[in-house]
């Protein structure tokens, strides 16, 4: 029997308070909202009975962001208007939806399909020096790769794929960095490692940074040089 269900991609902020929530607390919170919604989601068929929705890779603590995702499979097809609007009511502002649109039923699951991300991150500190951020960076990019700690095991990222570019740009307050990153079964580079690596760079010897805000301005997948939109219409998925 065909799966006869609807698959609803969904793209969300993430801002306030709500940004210093771990991801499991995400996908809590959003699960509850689509509840709350009284949309007709489907559940899976193992013991858990688990809602049948996929989130978009995992933002780290504390990071902000303006295009998240989540991909909600519907027992019925629901006009998208109407279900933004459930779910806009029945979500918490700071992780307010505010896109929707229908994709193809099969296809890959957007934590792995989204492997292109922007990030805008704001530097803070006195006397910081874009061209020395900047510089730090591409010392980093230069080595290769960093390796880090994550809780009390080390890591490894690999620099040379995952970091595509960057720009530094002088601000009165410090400095602000675009940063463009690509993730695969690998891993991804997360901002703040690359910024704790940079600092601990010949380049940026010295230099104090006061705080810093990371937010994921835009998510996107990548195939044959080409960066494809979440929500593209004209992008056929490969299905072999």
């Amino acid at each position: 029997m065909a799966d006869e269900t609807f698959r609803l991609r969904v793209a969300y902020r993430k801002d306030g308070r709500l940004a210093y929530l771990g991801h499991l607390e995400v996908i809590n919170t959003v699960e509850r909202s689509i509840r709350r919604s009284g949309l007709p989601f489907s559940v899976g068929n193992g013991f858990a009975r688990r809602m049948r929705v996929q989130f978009s890779q995992a933002l780290p603590v504390g990071a902000f962001s303006e295009g998240e995702y989540y991909d909600l499979v519907l027992e019925e097809e629901v006009d998208t208007h109407e279900a933004l609007e459930l779910l806009k009511a029945a979500s918490p502002s700071a992780l307010g939806p505010y896109r929707a649109a229908y994709v193809p039923r099969r296809g890959p699951a957007l934590e792995a399909w989204l492997n292109r991300s922007l990030w805008q991150v704001e530097i803070h500190g006195e006397e910081l020096s874009a061209d020395a951020v900047s510089e730090g960076i591409a010392a980093v990019k230069e080595a290769g790769k960093i390796d880090f700690m994550r809780g009390d095991k080390p890591r490894t990222i690999e620099t040379v794929t995952t970091l595509v570019s960057w720009e530094a740009t002088q601000e009165a307050w410090g400095v602000a960095l675009a940063l463009e990153t690509r993730s695969s079964n690998l891993g991804a580079l997360r901002p703040a490692v690359l910024l704790d690596a940079a600092f601990g760079t010949e380049a940026l010897a010295g230099a104090v940074r006061s705080s810093q805000r990371v937010c994921r301005s835009g998510q996107w997948h990548e195939e044959n040089g080409r960066l494809v939109e979440p929500f593209d219409a004209n992008f056929t998925w490969s299905l072999t």
